[in-house]
């Protein structure tokens, strides 16, 4: 039996090579590999004892030959392949242990040249892998360090590996000259300036038991790079497994945790901040988000951008809720809230960054692409379009609840004051209606002036503003842009009501 052997990846090479020569395997090696067996004394053959011909152009043309290709794509159980064999003196070659030129690794470089990129696309990997693989009947193909002890395992067993194993380790192959080939069409096509393509490539993190409902089969996928803010590279320390709706809710509260830096905390019910705080610490934000509305937060979720204190979890222990998420849980905290059995506790990094990553969404027959909203504008007097100047308090509130309602359904209104909101207007079918509900809720806390209203786009009537001025606002911010823009503007100097166009609407459908 004979293998070949040609890695980048090294890991466990050097001991499983071992193994095989032990198990009475010959090795065919390259370049690098055959430096590395040989040093650690390991007997090998250097592939141009097979092929007859030494390696040329830097080591570009080494594996892609007859005797190499045609050991391993012959069938065993055709004559005329044997007969071809046996004519020009080429031997089976039993199976490939071959992972290929770190491309990826080299692209994710900032300095990386298009020529330094050229030089880590492999030829002859992909070939012998592929090769290997459509011949799995009878050649195993191996690409994963990870798969090195079962391949010796059941060698060791049967004098080979199995059909079973060999089917799964093709599909491996496979499905790694595929990533493999993506990244570089990728790379290249971003050089070339084409874009009429995009390949997505995502991991299985986990199956869930089911969907947004329990007719609904679903599993949750992860990208490979590693991002902050995100479930897919979150550590639960306890409670239920996630299901789908958690996920879906889960993110949306840590995409609100990221616009702020102060001490934070929301709490969210279906994809919607139900209460959201700016405080002077963990208890403090907590307290004023629970306060916010304490009938939606039953059974939600919690996300802070603050360590969660022994302090902040004795208040959050006798509400029920489903998830809280947080960059970090005192020994206390945890010890408190582990006691409730199906609370899931999720530990987030959340590291501040300049991406601007994009966001997919699958409609039927096609995918919409686009950045995340992460824009904001920078409010300032200068913005006001109304008589009535704003004071720098309530600047400070139009700009906290401009960051909550570009996270809400539209349309979308927010009522807050103090950094805290008090009502949450979400998903109507047309503004006033979400401005009446905002409203209505902040009278039911208890707050009815001094208010300050954020709307997510223009108002196309001055309607919205009447209702402000009856029920107390004193400020709105909203992106400006409709034909009716002046009626408002009048509507609200009549009122003496501040107000603000920042310039940029924030739908969320």
């Amino acid at each position: 039996m004979r293998a070949l052997v040609s890695v980048s990846n090294k890991t466990g090479l050097v001991e499983f090579v071992k193994n095989l020569k032990a198990l009475g395997w010959d090795i065919i090696a390259t370049g690098g590999t055959m430096k590395l067996l040989q040093e650690s004394g390991i007997q090998v053959i250097n592939i141009s004892e097979v092929t007859g011909f030494s390696e040329i152009c830097d080591g570009r043309v080494k594996t892609l030959h007859p005797k190499v290709h045609g050991g391993l794509l012959a069938r065993r159980d055709n004559p005329d392949h044997l007969k071809a064999l046996k004519d020009n003196g080429i031997e089976f070659i039993d199976m490939v242990c071959v992972n290929l030129y770190p491309f990826g690794e080299t692209i994710a470089k900032p300095d990386v040249t298009i020529e330094d990129a050229i030089e880590q696309i492999d030829i002859g990997g992909p070939s012998m892998l592929r090769s290997a693989a459509k011949n799995y009947a009878d050649v195993t193909v191996v690409c994963n360090p990870a798969d090195y002890p079962k391949i010796i395992d059941e060698i060791r067993a049967n004098g080979n590996t199995t059909l079973e194993t060999r089917l799964k380790l093709s599909a491996k192959a496979y499905t790694h000259t595929a990533e493999y080939d993506m990244c570089i069409a990728t790379f290249m096509r971003e050089k070339a300036h084409l874009n009429e393509k995009l390949f997505l490539e995502f991991d299985l993190a986990q199956g869930l038991r089911y969907g947004e409902n329990p007719h609904q089969s679903a599993k949750f996928y992860r990208q490979k790079e590693h991002v902050p803010y995100s479930l897919a590279f979150a550590k639960q320390l306890h409670g239920k497994e996630m299901s789908y709706n958690n996920i879906q809710d889960a993110n949306a509260a840590l995409n609100i945790v990221k616009e702020f830096d102060a001490p934070f905390c929301v709490g969210l019910k279906h994809m919607n901040p139900c209460g959201a705080a700016i405080g002077t610490d963990i208890v403090d934000a907590w307290t004023k988000t629970y306060e916010a509305d304490k009938v939606s937060i039953f059974g939600g979720i919690v996300a802070t951008n603050q360590e969660v204190t022994k302090e902040a979890a004795e208040l959050m222990k006798p509400i029920f809720l489903e998830i809280i998420m947080a960059p970090k849980f005192s020994p206390e905290a945890l010890e408190i809230l582990q006691t409730k059995k199906n609370l899931r506790l999720l530990e987030v990094e959340m590291r501040k960054t300049d991406d601007k990553p994009m966001q997919y969404v699958s409609v039927n027959g096609g995918l919409l692409v686009q950045n995340t909203d992460v824009e904001m504008a920078e409010l300032s007097s200068a913005m006001c379009v109304t008589k009535t100047a704003p004071t720098e308090a309530q600047l400070t509130d139009m700009e906290f609840g401009l960051r909550i309602v570009k996270h809400v359904k539209s349309n979308a209104i927010v009522v807050v004051k103090n950094g805290q909101t008090l009502g949450v207007g979400a998903g109507q079918m047309n503004r006033i209606g979400s401005a009446e509900l905002a409203l209505n809720a902040a009278h039911a806390n208890g707050v009815k002036s001094g208010l300050v209203m954020a709307s997510d786009a223009f108002f196309p009537f001055d309607d919205c503003v009447t209702l402000a001025h009856t029920m107390g606002v004193d400020a709105i911010v909203q992106p400006g842009g409709s034909v009716r823009d002046e009626d408002s503007i009048k509507k609200a100097d009549e009122y003496g009501i501040t107000m603000l166009f920042s310039g940029k609407r924030h739908f969320k459908h």
